[in-house]
């Protein structure tokens, strides 16, 4: 038996898949010889994972504090919320997470809520407040940094639209 019987010769392709895989386990090993990065979040004792529906519950309270605020979420949203709590059996209290969506790192998160504005009361001005509310809750509550606050204000809330509530109220009660 000769030696070129016994040894394939790899091809360009299957030396490059090598070499690439070789990459990747150095880059790997690499990794694992960095030393820990320590945060609030990532200790030597271990790590603290927290969920998506934490960040939201949080920077939903947080919204909710703010004055000038009259509901949170899109309209549809809302009104799903309100068909489901006449629902028998259904929730009786509006979901503190309606209106918010998180995008949750390691250690980072971006909060995006959408949010009802009272008339009367400056838009801007209550953006900023709930952008300063979510920061404050969420980073001191989770340890998380918060990378970015998006507020959507999806309507302005009139007061005429109380009376039209009470009236289609009154109207439902009367069935």
């Amino acid at each position: 038996m000769s030696q070129s019987q016994s040894v394939v010769t790899p091809t360009g392709e299957e030396r490059r898949q090598m070499e690439a895989r070789a990459a990747k386990e150095a880059a790997r090993q690499a990794e694992k010889d960095q030393p820990k990065i320590l945060d609030s979040l990532h200790t030597e004792r271990g790590d603290t994972l927290i969920a998506d529906t934490v960040v939201a519950k949080i920077a939903g309270i947080a919204t909710r504090e703010v004055p000038g605020v009259y509901a949170m979420g899109t309209a549809a949203r809302r009104a799903l919320g309100s068909l489901s709590q006449r629902i028998p059996g259904g929730s009786s209290q509006a979901s503190v997470t309606g209106g918010v969506s998180v995008e949750k790192g390691e250690s980072q998160t971006a909060v995006v809520v959408s949010v009802v504005v009272e008339y009367g009361a400056p838009v801007v001005s209550v953006s900023e407040q709930i952008r300063e509310n979510i920061i404050a809750a969420v980073e001191h509550g989770t340890g998380l940094e918060v990378v970015s606050v998006d507020v959507n204000v999806t309507d302005v809330h009139l007061p005429e639209d109380d009376a039209d509530e009470i009236s289609t109220t009154s109207t439902d009660a009367l069935r």
